[in-house]
């Protein structure tokens, strides 16, 4: 039963449930996979000593002493929290279910949880998290980069990448090809882009915020 956990190396699994039996169960099967666990018996517990993750996910359960369950993913939608929470529930039916997917729920799954079935869903919500955490320090270490640009270098560069050529470049901002082709390069060098390909490609998942600056 044993999951591969090579893609979830340093990952966090939250379990927010009242149950300390299941807590204690779900803590079991996940340590023996090699997965770093924090335990709540209730969300009010996990918000007062909410623990710092940076990959992870959330079982979650349904029903809970205060804020239940579906209430507290809501909030977490609406801060932005992009944690992963699969629920599990021991009283689930269809219109509940639907409104945890419709909210962001990444699965729904119905006590007694199948061991294999919960790893499973465990590891692909810690890829999916993970991915979307790199993407977000991708992003941050182009915007970065992209600061790092003179404003003329951001001006030639957005119009590199909208498809104009050196010379086109240099007749719109009464500049010589040798300067604008200058400022490609510095602006290519600080970009760390290996070509105007590459530029593109870096600089398309800066717009709109790119064009703002």
């Amino acid at each position: 039963m044993k999951a591969d956990c090579t893609a979830s190396a340093a990952a966090t699994v939250v379990i927010i449930d009242d149950d300390e039996a299941v807590r204690e169960a779900l803590e079991g099967l996940l340590d023996s996979v090699g997965l770093r666990v924090e335990s709540f018996a209730s969300v009010q517990q996990y918000v007062d000593g909410r623990p710092s993750i940076d990959v992870g996910c959330m079982v979650l359960d349904v029903r809970l002493p205060g804020r239940s369950g579906m209430d507290f993913q809501a909030e977490l939608a609406k801060s932005g929290n992009s944690l992963p929470v699969i629920f599990i529930s021991g009283h689930a039916d269809v219109p509940m279910s639907v409104r945890a997917m419709k909210l962001g729920a990444f699965e729904f799954l119905t006590k007694p949880v199948h061991h294999q079935e919960l790893l499973d869903s465990i590891q692909a919500a810690i890829a999916r998290h993970r991915a979307r955490r790199d993407q977000e320090r991708t992003l941050v270490l182009h915007r970065a980069r992209f600061d790092t640009l003179t404003a003329r270098e951001r001006e030639i560069t957005l119009m590199v990448v909208s498809g104009l050529r050196n010379k086109q470049i240099a007749g719109d901002l009464g500049l010589s090809e040798a300067t604008v082709k200058l400022h490609r390069g510095q602006a290519m060098r600080k970009m760390e882009a290996r070509s105007v390909v590459d530029l593109v490609r870096i600089v398309d998942t800066l717009v709109p915020q790119a064009e703002g600056s």
